[in-house]
C-alpha cells in the first residue's frame, strides 16, 4: 500500500511538470492550453500580459468583477418542458465540477438558462474571445476545434464554455454548429446575481435562528457569524435516528427546521422525554463530558439541522456562555487598531521629505543584451514596476495604466490598494512613499525589496528546507496578523506576492485584491488566484478572513513540496479537487507540517486553524512554529535563513530581466484618480 501511495504521489509530481511544461511551451508558440471539456470550456490562458514578456507557470490572477447590484439585474425565468428541465438537471449533475460548485443550488440555476439558436456552420464560441455564458446541448451537434484541429464533437446533454459563469476568461477552443442547433444558455452576471443572492437568504435564515435560541442569547452577530461558519447543514428523512443512546458522541446539533424526539430505555422500553424543536440543540453533553450518548433523538417528520463535529466542537464551545461560560472568544488583535502595538517591531526606515515624480530617476542595467535600458522589478496585466532613485534612495516605483483600469471597472480596487498602504506601518508589509498620476498612469512609490520574489527563489532551488519555509511562513503570520487587526482581507497569497527584503524578511506586496471588511460580515466578490482559491469563494457562498488562512496553507504546502496543493493543467480540475478538500502529502514532508497545513485548509472556515476561538494565536502556537522565538521575529531580530538564497551584487541582480513593449498608454481624463 505505501509503494502504491509513493507511486501514486510521484506520478501527480511528474503530471504537475509536465503539465507546466506543456504551458509553457504553448505560451512560447502563442497558444492556450487544452480545458477540461475538450477545449470548448472558458479555460484560463498562460499568455504573456500586455506589458509583455512575463513567465507565467500558474494560471493568471482572477480580477474581481463589480456584482451587480440586488435589484439591478431582472434574473430571467424562462418557462420550460419537463424534458428541457431534466435535461438542464443532469448535464449540471453529471459535470463534475459543476455538480460540486452548485450543490443544492441546481433548480434555481435551471429556471435561469435562456434558449439560443445557431445554423449550421454558425461559431458559437470563438478561440481567443472573452467568455461571459456557459451552455447546454439541447438538440444538435456542434464541432469543438482548438487551433484548427478536431477535438471532439458535442450532442445534446453536453456542457461547454462553464468556467465563464465564474470569471472573465478567454475560450481556449472553437465551437460551430455542424447542425441547427438549440442551447440553453446562462450568462456570468446571472449565475452570480442567483447564487450570491440565495446563499445570503440562506444564511440570514440561519442567523434567525440561531438568535431565536435561548442558550445563544447575548452573542453578538459576529459571534454568530462565525459560529455558522463551523458548521455544516444536513437532513433527517422521518423517524430515522440521528443520535442513538449508547454510541460515542461524535456531533453537537442544532436545529434549524422540524422536530426532534428525545427519548431514553428504562426496563427494555423506549421512553418519550421531551420533543425539541427549532433553534434547540443536542448532543453536547457527550461532548463536554467525553462520555457516552445518555438518550436516543429521532426525527419526527423531515428534519434539518446544523452540525459540527466533536473535533471542532472544543473549538467553537467558547462561543456558547451556556456551555463554557466565556462571553469573549476571539483573543486576536483588537479590531481596528490603526497603529502596530508597543513592541511588535520597527517600522522601515521613514520617509524621507516628499518626492514628486520628477525628483525619480530610472535605473538601468549596467549589463548583459538590455545594458542602458531601465531596470523592470516585475510586470502584470495593469502596468509594471520600475526600479528608481532619489535622492539617493532606490524605490521600487508601481505604474499602473489608467484606461485599463477603467475598461475593467478596478478603479475602487486602486483606491483600496492606496488607502491601505497608506496606512500600513508592519515591517512585514511593504512600505508606500507617496503617489502621483498623470494622463496615462498612477504611480505608487514602494520600498524596494532588494531581496527579489520569494516565486523566483523557490522555483530556483525547487522547494525549501523547513526552517527557510517556517520563517517565511512565520513572516506571513505576523503580516496578516497586523492586516486582519486592522479589517483588511489580502486575499491574494501567494510565493509571486511575498518579497524579501535586504535582510531576507518577507514582506507581503501588491494589496490590489485586498478588501476592508467589519467583523461578522462576508464579501462575494470573486478573485484570486486559481490554486489557491478558497472553496467558499468558488461557490459566491460569501468569504471572510478566513480564506486569509486557507492561502496560508497552500502557500506551506508549495514552499516545502515546489508545486500547490492543488493542480492540474485544466483549471476546472483544480476546481474540483478545491471543492472535495482532499488532498495526500509527499512521504517526505514531516507530521508537523501535514498537521498545520490540515488544519488551515479545513473546507468550513469556521473550522480553520488561525479562525477559531484561539485566533491566529493558534497558529503560532502549532508545534511545527515550535522553533519561533515570535518576539525577536517582530522585533527583526532573527538571523533570517533566506539570505542565503539570495545574490550578491547589483541592486537587481535577485530580479528576472523582462521583455517590456515601451508602447506608452493611452490617455485617460475621467477623474477617478484625483486624490493620487
Amino acid at each position: 500500500m505505501d509503494h502504491q501511495l509513493r507511486e501514486q504521489r510521484l506520478q501527480e509530481e511528474r503530471e504537475y511538470l509536465q503539465s507546466m511544461a506543456r504551458q509553457r511551451a504553448l505560451q512560447e508558440q502563442g497558444g492556450e492550453p487544452e480545458s477540461a471539456d475538450g477545449g470548448a470550456s472558458g479555460g484560463i490562458t498562460d499568455q504573456a500580459d500586455a506589458e509583455g514578456g512575463r513567465r507565467q507557470s500558474r494560471a493568471q490572477p482572477i480580477v474581481p468583477e463589480p456584482l451587480a447590484s440586488e435589484g439591478a439585474l431582472q434574473v430571467p425565468h424562462v418557462p420550460k418542458s419537463p424534458r428541457d428541465c431534466s435535461l438542464i438537471a443532469g448535464a449540471v449533475e453529471r459535470n463534475d465540477f459543476l455538480r460540486r460548485l452548485g450543490e443544492g443550488q441546481t433548480d434555481a440555476m435551471v429556471q435561469s438558462f435562456s434558449p439560443a439558436w445557431h445554423g449550421p456552420g454558425h461559431t458559437v464560441l470563438a478561440e481567443g474571445t472573452d467568455g461571459d455564458a456557459m451552455y447546454i446541448v439541447a438538440e444538435g451537434e456542434l464541432s469543438v476545434t482548438q487551433r484548427g484541429c478536431h477535438l471532439r464533437t458535442l450532442l445534446p446533454g453536453d456542457v461547454f464554455g462553464e468556467l465563464a459563469i465564474l470569471y472573465n476568461c478567454q475560450r481556449t477552443a472553437t465551437v460551430t454548429a455542424l447542425t441547427q442547433v438549440r442551447l440553453w444558455a446562462i450568462d456570468r452576471q446571472t449565475y452570480r446575481t442567483i447564487i450570491t443572492s440565495q446563499a445570503k437568504c440562506r444564511r440570514a435564515e440561519i442567523l434567525d435562528s440561531l438568535r431565536e435560541a435561548s442558550w445563544l442569547q447575548g452573542l453578538a452577530d459576529a459571534q454568530l457569524s462565525k459560529l455558522l461558519d463551523s458548521m455544516e447543514e444536513c437532513t433527517f428523512a422521518p423517524d430515522e435516528v440521528i443520535v442513538r443512546e449508547g454510541d460515542e458522541g461524535k456531533n453537537f446539533y442544532i436545529i434549524l427546521t422540524g422536530e426532534v424526539q428525545v427519548s431514553r430505555s428504562r426496563g427494555g422500553q423506549e421512553e418519550l422525554i421531551r420533543v425539541l424543536r427549532a433553534g434547540q440543540h443536542f448532543g453536547e453533553l457527550s461532548l463536554l463530558r467525553n462520555i457516552c450518548r445518555t438518550a436516543t433523538c429521532r426525527a419526527q417528520g423531515q428534519v434539518t439541522c446544523i452540525t459540527v463535529t466533536k473535533e471542532d466542537f472544543q473549538e467553537i464551545s467558547p462561543f456558547c456562555p451556556v456551555l463554557r461560560q466565556l462571553s469573549e472568544p476571539d483573543v486576536a488583535a483588537p479590531e481596528g487598531t490603526s497603529l502596530p502595538e508597543p513592541g511588535r517591531g520597527p517600522c522601515p526606515t521613514a520617509a524621507p521629505a516628499p518626492l514628486q515624480l520628477q525628483d525619480l530617476a530610472a535605473v538601468c542595467y549596467e549589463d548583459g543584451q538590455q545594458r542602458g535600458l531601465p531596470v523592470i522589478l516585475g510586470t502584470g496585466g495593469f502596468g509594471r514596476v520600475e526600479l528608481v532613485r532619489g535622492r539617493e534612495q532606490l524605490f521600487a516605483l508601481k505604474r499602473i495604466r489608467k484606461a485599463h483600469v477603467v475598461r475593467r471597472g478596478q478603479q475602487g480596487h486602486v483606491h483600496t490598494e492606496k488607502r491601505v498602504l497608506e496606512r500600513s506601518r508592519c515591517p512585514f508589509v511593504v512600505r508606500l512613499f507617496g503617489t502621483f498620476r498623470d494622463s496615462r498612469y498612477v504611480y505608487m512609490l514602494l520600498e524596494f525589496c532588494e531581496g527579489g520574489e520569494l516565486w523566483t527563489k523557490l522555483r530556483e532551488v525547487r522547494c525549501f528546507e523547513e526552517p527557510v519555509a517556517v520563517f517565511c511562513a512565520a513572516c506571513v503570520v505576523e503580516a496578516l496578523d497586523y492586516l486582519h487587526s486592522n479589517g483588511i482581507i489580502y486575499r491574494d497569497l501567494k510565493p509571486e506576492n511575498l518579497m524579501l527584503d535586504k535582510q531576507g524578511y518577507v514582506k507581503l506586496v501588491d494589496f490590489g485584491f485586498a478588501k476592508e471588511l467589519a467583523r461578522g460580515e462576508k464579501t462575494y466578490s470573486f478573485c484570486g488566484t486559481p490554486e489557491y482559491l478558497a472553496p467558499e469563494i468558488l461557490r459566491h457562498q460569501g468569504h471572510d478572513f478566513a480564506v486569509d488562512f486557507w492561502m496560508m496553507g497552500v502557500l506551506v504546502f508549495e514552499m516545502l513540496v515546489g508545486r500547490p496543493l492543488f493542480h492540474s493543467a485544466e483549471p476546472q480540475k483544480i476546481y474540483s479537487k478545491i471543492l472535495d478538500g482532499v488532498f495526500s502529502f509527499p512521504a517526505h514532508l514531516s507530521e508537523a507540517a501535514c498537521s498545520l497545513v490540515s488544519k488551515l485548509c479545513r473546507r468550513r472556515p469556521g473550522q480553520r486553524l488561525g479562525n477559531t476561538s484561539s485566533g491566529i494565536h493558534g497558529i503560532r502556537r502549532h508545534r511545527w512554529f515550535g522553533a519561533v522565538k515570535w518576539k525577536q521575529l517582530a522585533l527583526r531580530r532573527i538571523q533570517a535563513p533566506t539570505l542565503a538564497l539570495m545574490k550578491q551584487g547589483l541592486p537587481y541582480a535577485n530580479f528576472k530581466r523582462f521583455s517590456v513593449d515601451w508602447t506608452p498608454a493611452e490617455e485617460e481624463f475621467s477623474g477617478w484618480d484625483e486624490d493620487f
